[in-house]
């Protein structure tokens, strides 16, 4: 039997829970799942016979350990500061791991390590990072094994909310971490446009006239902005002969329109000056405005906005201690962008990969889009644990037979991966023509 250990029950493990137990009997595996929560896990594994439920906090360095040592892969979908703690386990104990996040230089300095050992550790195998490495790579590598030269790489991707469970001003509801909501374009963006090297700041990257169309009429035009640092994924994808480059984040435009708004009234500051006990959200606004001087210049849509997210709601307490405001606003995000039970979210992803071939400029899109199924089983559960779900199984059977650390960009990984994803509803269509 292979014992795989889970390390993280949250919002974006339940479609990973699901595949790990589908899968379980078949395969021979046991799998472990600790989480702070037992509850949580319980709820997501109605107590499955192939499944064992562990209520722990992993900084317990015993516990972890001992829990790695008797596992033959561990996933972790903790947050990525607390990677470390298991990466370095799994080295020390010869162990696979697998992450849907950034490799950060903490978990690159164990190359060789891991290495030597015989194991992978494959990190980025999640959504955005892992989906659009391995979607992107597959073209890109067609492209040129086609003898074509790639001018021009646009890739979008964006966590929404699906049409029909669109009734609010912001037409955006949470499906994932709401700390990356708030804080997400905090350290600016770089990237190249017609040849230029760009370097942009938070205060102007919320620019709700950039927009694509996307490939499904029923969601129309979405805004997006230039996502962190673009330009390391230039040697990644050993695409130095593009002019343009740039990764980005959709968002519909009134998002954009407000979260620029958002910034310029600093509410996600993060320096912790409020104290948050017995203070309602109207409260912290009023207190965090005069704080600041900041006098209220609103147009009508940015009142509606902001009224949403409690701007006079004086009935919701926060009860949080000490606080930033950055910790206010997700609060009030937490309370009024939640996902509904019945509330379907979507993922859209697009690349625009422009290339000349035989003398001609070409271009192809490449679209995807997925829907939830409900508040639980959401398609940021899907697309990101369905890519960490299937690579378990490819390694744990032998079809991905690497050693070291890696991203999903190479035809080993990606082709199978995707592969399989497509009977699970995750297909991506492409859109060929000259320009």
């Amino acid at each position: 039997m292979k014992n795989i250990l889970l390390f993280g029950a949250g919002k974006s493990a339940s479609v990973l829970i699901d595949y790990l137990i589908t899968n379980a009997a078949e395969n021979n595996w046991h799998v472990t799942i600790v989480d702070a929560d037992k509850k949580l896990i319980e709820q997501k594994t109605k107590n499955h016979l192939s499944t064992t439920a562990i209520e722990a906090n992993i900084t317990n360095d015993i516990l972890r350990i001992e829990l790695i040592k008797n596992s033959d892969l561990i996933i972790s979908m903790m947050p990525p500061f607390l990677h470390i703690h298991i990466a370095k386990d799994c080295a020390t104990y010869a162990k696979h791991l697998l992450t849907a996040s950034y490799a950060d230089e903490q978990i690159k300095a164990l190359s060789n390590e891991v290495k030597n050992k015989g194991i992978i550790f494959l990190c980025e195998m999640g959504l955005d990072p892992g989906l659009d490495h391995m979607s992107a790579m597959q073209i890109i590598d067609t492209i040129k094994n086609n003898g074509g030269k790639i001018t021009s790489f646009v890739s979008h991707c964006g966590g929404l909310v699906a049409p029909q469970s669109d009734d609010n001003p912001w037409h955006y509801k949470i499906s994932w971490n709401p700390r990356n909501v708030v804080l997400a374009g905090k350290a600016g963006a770089e990237y190249v446009q017609d040849s230029n090297q760009i370097v942009e700041k938070y205060e102007t990257l919320f620019n709700a006239n950039r927009t694509i169309n996307t490939a499904d009429e029923n969601i129309g035009e979405l805004s997006y902005y230039p996502n962190r640092n673009s330009l390391p994924y230039i040697d990644l994808y050993n695409l130095h002969d593009a002019k343009t480059f740039i990764r980005t984040t959709l968002r519909h435009k009134d998002f954009m329109l407000g979260w620029k708004t958002i910034i310029d009234l600093k509410l996600t500051d993060e320096d912790i000056i409020y104290q948050s006990d017995d203070m309602s959200l109207a409260n912290f606004y009023a207190t965090h405005f005069t704080q600041n001087e900041i006098t209220l210049k609103l147009s009508d849509k940015d009142k509606i906005r902001l009224q949403f997210l409690g701007l006079n709601d004086n009935d919701t307490i926060i009860n949080k201690g000490k606080i930033s405001a950055a910790d206010g606003l997700q609060f009030a995000l937490e309370k009024k962008l939640v996902l509904s039970p019945t509330d379907k979210d979507m993922i859209v992803m697009q690349h625009e990969i422009e290339y000349e071939l035989a003398s001609q400029k070409q271009k192809t899109i490449s679209s995807l889009v997925v829907y939830g199924k409900d508040s639980i089983h959401t398609a940021m559960a899907k697309t990101v644990g369905l890519p960490l779900g299937i690579a378990a199984k490819l390694i744990l059977n032998g079809s991905i037979n690497l050693s070291g650390i890696h991203l999903p960009i190479i035809k080993e990984i990606y082709e199978p991966v995707l592969k399989e994803l497509e009977p699970n509803g995750v297909v991506f269509k492409e859109v060929n023509s000259i320009v």
